[in-house]
């Protein structure tokens, strides 16, 4: 079991409304002489994102859209075109830049015909599911997905004002029903105390 996400998929920051623009990506230094940029990813589908004729906001309104006249892989790294950049040095100029899209243009998670669709979910899709055991006691809301190294970890904010990180993992999540609003957890005995 897996998140797709505003992390590593999307990335809405911890906290922000659900309004809020999408973080997919940071334009990177330039490649080339011909505007291409490298692409500091931050989401699961890059290739659905970084599309030809996609187009991104950023941090910097009052510079206007940007839209994908190509992109490609090279060396590990996603090199992309933007329209109407067409040298290095107007490439240079977009360096740092933060690329969002809009929080209704986010779309599935997963791609139709991906098997694992049905165990991938974006993050905001798992904040504020209801957690409860296996035996049906409420354990608390989901409120962050919090990702390391090591994987995910759904934090749980308690009805006390606690806060408790259950590892994503089948082991430990068997079930999460994103229609029925909420996550099934079968924790090991003292995570929540229930005693």
């Amino acid at each position: 079991m897996s998140t797709s996400s505003t992390s590593t998929g999307s990335r809405r920051p911890s906290g922000s409304p659900a309004d809020a623009p999408v973080v997919v990506g940071r334009i990177g230094r330039p490649h080339g002489v011909r505007g291409d940029v490298t692409i500091d990813v931050r989401t699961d589908v890059p290739d659905r994102r970084f599309a030809p004729g996609s187009r991104f906001h950023g941090d910097t309104p009052a510079a206007g859209p940007l839209v994908i006249a190509g992109s490609r892989w090279h060396a590990g790294r996603l090199l992309v075109r933007f329209e109407g950049v067409d040298d290095r040095s107007a490439a240079e100029a977009l360096r740092g830049r933060i690329l969002t899209i809009a929080p209704d243009a986010v779309g599935a998670a997963a791609d139709e015909d991906d098997d694992a669709a049905d165990d991938l979910w974006w993050d905001r899709d798992l904040v504020g599911l209801q957690v409860v055991t296996v035996d049906g006691a409420a354990v608390g809301v989901v409120v962050d997905v919090v990702h390391t190294p090591a994987g995910e970890l759904l934090a749980v904010g308690r009805p006390d004002g606690g806060e408790v990180l259950v590892p994503f993992v089948r082991e430990f999540v068997p079930s999460v029903e994103v229609s029925d609003g909420r996550c099934v957890v079968d924790p090991p005995p003292g995570l929540f105390d229930l005693e």
